[in-house]
């Protein structure tokens, strides 16, 4: 395209959606071309539309104008999957963040709700709380502003065991034909008129009634299923990952390939619960509460979460700062503190300073204190494998009673009952682990060349979960941090490289060996830019966008229009 047409289109976008949400400056576009975790290119331009009918018109825009659509909401992704990727592409990107598009709408007395592009897990469950409901998730990608849609897009998992992988059948988005013609699709079961601009003006004002709210035969709005798969504990293939095809429909784990203006999802009863704090050095021990607690129990556990000493070291002091955020602020606040500080790190960038706010922020968490309870730390010094279960009060009796019988006189493990409070410590200390390797990684960069992070699904009858590495691998790595949801076999694990050592490569090898182990990967997180999409989900991704116009490239996939000469259709692994 020639100068002339960009600025045209600059010019159009503006009149769209106003001077001041269409940005262009390279400061004023870092938080949204760089991703949370990995991932970094350039833009043509980042828009920020106000209203779903904006959204449409900036979507016109830029696909008349032939430009590449990066959708973009929370851009909280751990795998660079809602951010450019390089800048080897064949067309401009025009990334569209729909951050100021927030909306939650209740329907079905709140047993469904209806998120706009801009809704957040947090103010999710905010608006649930009154009527004792919650949703999907309610803590961990919810902590760093995660978005609804975000969620559905990478059939997110959680840690909630009863509820698998984020998805629903029913939604509203945009998608480019094979001809290049832009449709929008109403299957959210809402009669919301025919005209986009009638549909999407009428959505955003709420302005339905429940007559207009069918609930027969239209698909599913969650995967009730899940909760009998994650039973069945001597399946030999995991319960959850990304590229199962059983759990890709339309905007579900769809990655961007579309635009989605609005899903409709279930919503879950609150209950009391309780939780439980085990720890062991002996993983057989976990392994026999995991089948039994799946199997035994007449409900499911709510949560089961496990942590590795080293995580938990690591977790303690370099994620502190997460922890005492949302323990003394909530969640609510976090994500504004992630914008202020990708703010400070964008001007001292500019002088060739990297990392200087996470330096500054954990020399003054080291002056601190543990915020940890002490009876959790003790157990940290006793035992290796930690493992937090959350079980609804119904069920705590046999949970304790069996938990009781199976250490009575034993050398390897043991557990407690947490208080309120522990137990709320207890699993925010695990979800602050999440980004502890990144902070460690900024602040000790003379030694560290980068952070190797997986996302992995074993098969549900694994009884060997515990990773040995070769003795070559174990020399380049400081610190290995495992810690995961563990009744779903769902395991994260960030590898923190020594300097010197390529972390591709280290990547490539460790992806070799969970081929051998007939693990899947990633479980949860989406491929992004970093995970090789496999033959059946680059399919889906093509199917989708036939054209190659939204997020082009994601999953190894080609970057060229009408994707170019090739389609990410090979794999490293001769077993994909």
């Amino acid at each position: 395209m020639s100068e002339t047409s960009r600025d045209t289109l600059l010019a159009t976008l503006r009149d769209l959606v106003g001077p001041s949400h269409v940005l262009t400056d390279e400061q004023a576009t870092r938080r949204f071309r760089k991703g949370h975790r990995t991932g970094e290119g350039c833009v043509l331009a980042v828009i920020r539309p106000g209203t779903l009918l904006e959204q449409w018109q900036v979507l016109q825009a830029a696909v008349a104008a032939d430009r590449i659509v990066i959708m973009q909401a929370a851009n909280t992704g751990l795998t660079g999957g809602s951010t450019p990727d390089g800048n080897e592409y064949d067309r401009e990107i025009v990334l569209i963040s729909t951050l100021r598009i927030a909306g939650v709408q209740l329907i079905n007395d709140g047993e469904q709700v209806v998120c706009l592009p801009g809704a957040t897990l947090d103010r999710l469950e905010q608006a649930l709380a009154p009527l004792g409901r919650e949703p999907h998730s309610v803590i961990g990608s919810s902590c760093i502003g995660a978005s609804v849609l975000g969620g559905i897009c990478n059939n997110s998992g959680g840690a909630l065991v009863r509820r698998g992988p984020a998805y629903t059948e029913l939604a509203l988005y945009a998608q480019v034909k094979e001809d290049g013609s832009l449709e929008l699709v109403n299957h959210l079961g809402i009669d919301l008129g025919n005209s986009p601009e009638e549909i999407l003006t009428r959505l955003q004002k709420g302005d339905y009634s429940p007559q207009q709210v069918s609930n027969d035969s239209h698909g599913k709005a969650s995967d009730a299923s899940y909760a009998e798969h994650v039973r069945e504990v001597d399946a030999d293939t995991p319960a959850r990952f990304n590229a199962d095809p059983s759990r890709l429909f339309e905007a579900s784990g769809s990655a961007g390939k579309l635009c989605l203006f609005a899903v409709r999802l279930d919503t879950f009863p609150k209950e009391p619960s309780s939780v439980l704090y085990i720890g062991s050095n002996d993983p057989h021990d976990l392994t026999e509460i995991r089948r039994h607690l799946l199997t035994a129990l007449p409900r499911l556990p709510i949560a089961g979460e496990y942590i590795h000493r080293t995580a938990f070291d690591i977790g303690e002091k370099y994620g502190k700062d997460t922890f005492l955020v949302i323990d003394c602020f909530g969640t609510a606040k976090v994500p504004a503190a992630f914008a202020l500080k990708s703010r400070i790190d964008g001007f001292f960038e500019r002088f060739g300073l990297h990392g200087v706010t996470d330096r500054v922020i954990q020399a003054a968490m080291n002056l601190l204190p543990s915020h940890l309870p002490q009876r959790m730390r003790d157990y940290r010094d006793r035992y290796e494998h930690h493992l937090l279960v959350r079980v609804s009060n119904d069920t705590l009796e046999a949970t304790r009673a069996f938990l009781g019988e199976y250490f009575n006189g034993s050398t390897s493990g043991a557990f407690f009952e947490c208080d309120a409070e522990e137990g709320r410590k207890a699993f925010l200390h695990r979800f602050a682990i999440a980004g502890a390797a990144i902070r460690y990684r900024e602040a000790h960069r003379d030694s560290v060349e980068d952070i190797v992070a997986l996302d992995i699904a074993l098969r549900r009858n694994d009884r060997d979960w515990v990773e040995t590495l070769p003795q070559a691998m174990e020399e380049q790595i400081i610190h290995k941090l495992y810690y995961g949801h563990f009744f779903c076999h769902v395991f994260h694990q960030d590898y923190i490289v020594r300097k010197g050592v390529d972390p591709l490569d280290m990547e490539h090898r460790m992806w070799a060996l969970l081929d051998q182990r007939r693990a899947e990967y990633p479980a949860e997180h989406n491929v992004g830019h970093l995970y090789i999409a496999k033959p059946a989900l680059a399919g889906f991704y093509r199917d989708l966008d036939p054209t190659n116009t939204f997020n082009p490239g994601i999953g190894h996939t080609s970057k060229k229009r009408g994707w170019g000469e090739c389609c990410g259709q090979e794999h490293h692994g001769a077993d994909h």
